[in-house]
């Protein structure tokens, strides 16, 4: 079953089920998915529009990149089921199981792989609502501010899973790599997401 392709209603039910995924990372994907297809709407209301006719080019590249981010981050719900399962597993391992350190191991590196992927994903799409906040209709605004919104959270949501498991991991030259490129990620598009928000707020209060 591909949860990306049920109804709202649907993935909601599941997602608030006792069933391990989806989870957090993958109701991070989908919230990314849907601030990116915020930023596909500003860009479709721009594109054409004589009074924007500067940016046409940027916007044509926006909407090209907006979809295949969003249809990236909608695979993404899947591939965080995909890559939690091992770990979901190995947590019922026998502690006295000589092999459960090992199989733990690799199933917390495999479980942080979809969250990393999730945040690069939103980080380029809080990029293209920057852009969008200057170039895209000013009657459009407030679709930028809710989609940044979406995607700091989707960042800031994906990065939880990923800090929840480095710290149960046995290398710690891996995990400490692991939590500085994640930090660096939150450093960076938290404070690009924030600046973006606060440029839409302020021409619109």
């Amino acid at each position: 079953m591909s949860f990306a392709e049920l109804s709202a209603r649907s993935f909601t039910e599941v997602l608030a089920s006792n069933e391990p995924v989806p989870g957090g990372g993958g109701a991070s994907a989908l919230t990314g998915a849907v601030g990116t297809a915020l930023a596909s709407m500003v860009g479709n209301f721009t594109a054409g529009k004589k009074k924007y006719a500067e940016f046409e080019p940027d916007i044509q590249r926006i909407l090209k990149e907006a979809d295949e981010l969003r249809i990236t981050l909608l695979n993404q719900i899947d591939e965080d089921a995909k890559c939690f399962e091992p770990l979901s597993k190995a947590y019922g391992i026998p502690k006295d199981d000589p092999k459960r350190d090992e199989i733990m191991e690799d199933a917390l590196r495999l479980a942080c792989t979809a969250p990393l992927a999730i945040m690069k994903t939103v980080a380029k799409a809080i990029e293209l609502h920057a852009e969008l906040a200057v170039k895209g209709s000013s009657l459009m605004l407030s679709d930028v501010g809710v989609g940044v919104l979406c995607c700091k959270t989707a960042l800031m949501g994906a990065s939880l899973n990923i800090f929840i498991n480095v710290r149960l991991m046995k290398d710690t030259s891996y995990a400490s790599n692991l939590k500085a490129e994640t930090e660096a990620l939150l450093d960076k598009y938290c404070t690009l997401a924030d600046k973006t928000y606060t440029e839409v707020f302020e021409k619109l209060r």
